[in-house]
């Protein structure tokens, strides 16, 4: 989840405190009354304006080893942040993507991600939003849990052994878990997935939604013992004979163990659970033409002739169709969070005056 930062209001600058340009100071004014500033614009161009993004070079003080590499309206990003922040990635993805980069590379990808993370710490503040002392602790376990420690105080020796203090990890977590909550209370609870919408979802995707549908089938392999026609029959004959006896009574499975010359013979003729597409399309196709439990009539390919049980298959009907109306539901409502997500931090950027001395 992303982080956020402090956000002032310009009341100096926008409004409230200013000398209105038409009162009078000492005496009468000489000339013509100046111009009123315009609404919105700034009264000179070095004056910030709300949704500004200003680059500026860094600054650097012989004897000073901290310095400010962003502002947030008036809330700083040191380096020392900065630098906390990726010895802290480096720690919890030591063997993952990234771990390859240099740290001026990890450097211009964090400082976007501390300001979106400074803002948003910033809208909580606004909303007086507190994490308890008990919830910190909880979120503690879990990291214990992602550094391979057993106790507490393994995790903050192998944190020091980073450079990295308990408490900057408490105050990371703390502002982590503020973030959590301003961005459930002003994203995810305003986000919602109606049925109807579902099953537009469902009409519009049929197709597509049947490919990633699964099945579970057996089979039992009669192959010819020659190419000539009649050896052809013969297997079409056995097949037959095999069906009609699993039909009377007998057990699929150990008749496929007997009679069948698949490698899958040992497992009972057992294909497993398959993906649409995986098996040839026309196997496919007389194996899901079959209700569960239902048996073919022997199918013939350029291996032999087939004999398939359906065990169970996947549809967009009755239980199947509930099935994936939740995967919908899920679907639609993670695109419709991300996109208020990115519309939310949009307006608070709008809203933010943002320098980056970088």
């Amino acid at each position: 989840m992303r982080r956020a930062f402090r956000v002032v209001a310009l009341a100096l600058v926008l409004g409230g405190c200013a000398v209105p340009s038409w009162m009078p100071l000492i005496g009468k004014p000489k000339g013509p009354p100046p111009p009123a500033p315009v609404a919105g614009k700034p009264l000179s161009p070095d004056m910030p304006m709300p949704g500004d993004v200003r680059v500026r070079p860094p600054e650097h003080e012989e004897g000073v080893s901290d310095r400010v590499v962003a502002v947030v309206n008036n809330d700083a990003i040191t380096l020392s942040e900065l630098q906390e922040s990726i010895v802290a990635y480096r720690a919890e993805n030591r063997q993952g993507r990234g771990a390859g980069l240099s740290d001026d590379e990890l450097a211009k990808q964090f400082l976007p991600k501390l300001i979106n993370n400074r803002l948003q710490l910033q809208e909580a503040d606004r909303e007086k939003i507190t994490v308890e002392d008990q919830e910190v602790s909880e979120e503690l376990l879990e990291r214990i849990k992602i550094y391979n420690t057993k106790t507490l105080e393994e995790f903050e020796k192998l944190i020091q052994e980073q450079g990295i203090t308990m408490e900057a990890i408490k105050k990371r977590v703390r502002e982590g878990l503020r973030v959590q909550k301003v961005v459930r209370r002003k994203v995810a609870l305003r986000v919602s997935v109606t049925d109807t919408e579902i099953v537009q979802y469902v009409e519009e995707n049929r197709q597509k939604l049947e490919t990633g549908l699964s099945y579970h089938a057996r089979h039992i392999l009669v192959v010819p013992d020659g190419d000539n026609d009649a050896a052809w029959e013969g297997a079409r004959i056995k097949g037959d004979m095999l069906r009609e006896q699993i039909l009377a009574g007998g057990d699929f499975v150990a008749v496929a163990q007997q009679n069948s010359k698949d490698a899958s013979a040992k497992d009972g003729g057992d294909l497993g659970t398959l993906k649409r597409g995986e098996l040839a399309q026309d196997i496919e196709t007389e194996i899901l033409r079959l209700e569960p439990g239902q048996i073919s009539r022997p199918y013939r390919s350029s291996l032999g002739y087939h004999v398939f049980r359906l065990e169970s298959k996947d549809s967009l009907e009755g239980d199947g169709l509930v099935r994936v109306k939740q995967q919908i539901r899920e679907i639609l409502f993670r695109q419709k969070y991300e996109a208020r997500l990115e519309a939310w931090l949009k307006e608070i950027k709008q809203r933010a005056i943002i320098e980056v001395r970088m």
